[in-house]
């Protein structure tokens, strides 16, 4: 049997074969030069520390805005609409929302919404006779493609609402009536 030129007897062994290979750059690598994983993990700690501290990652401002709980309080539309800053609502039909017209289980919904409207500042997802009407409210900048697929829960057949809240004030929805079969939210 041959193993890289050389004339070998019986079973090749893993050590025979690695005495026997030729060099290469991996061996002639010294181990203080292999990053370890502890290492690498620490590099990129000190690299997220750093993309914070620069303000690239804005994770505070994030969070405050996350939760309004006074909006999320709230029993109707126009209250919700109202407690996250917008305006009187005016239909539109730049506000998109794909919902199943039948849902045989409220506990899970699956709705897609969107917009391709400029200076939109919120996406808000409501349904108007949940026990709480605002179901959801996404933060959008100019970076984030206001395009969402979620699931809610729905306590029985209602409207729901998707309410683009624009930089200037004004409330732009669309909405859909989607037929419950057995409620969700009881």
């Amino acid at each position: 049997m041959r193993l890289h030129g050389h004339v070998t007897f019986g079973p090749i062994r893993w050590r025979d074969a690695a005495l026997t290979c030729k060099p290469t750059h991996m061996t002639l690598m010294r181990t203080s030069q292999l990053i370890s994983r502890r290492q690498s993990l620490r590099q990129s700690a000190r690299l997220a520390a750093l993309l914070c501290a620069s303000g690239f990652a804005q994770f505070s401002e994030l969070a405050h805005a996350a939760v309004n709980k006074l909006a999320f309080e709230t029993r109707s539309v126009a209250e919700a609409v109202k407690a996250m800053g917008g305006s009187a609502l005016a239909a539109s039909n730049e506000v998109t929302l794909a919902a199943p017209d039948i849902a045989e289980n409220g506990a899970v919904v699956r709705l897609t919404v969107g917009t391709n409207l400029p200076g939109v500042k919120q996406l808000l997802v409501l349904v108007e006779k949940n026990p709480i009407a605002l179901v959801a409210a996404f933060q959008v900048t100019e970076f984030i493609e206001s395009q969402f697929t979620l699931n809610v829960k729905m306590n029985e057949t209602s409207d729901v609402y998707v309410v683009a809240l624009l930089a200037n004030g004004r409330a732009l929805f669309t909405k859909r009536e989607v037929r419950v079969t057995l409620g969700g939210c009881g």
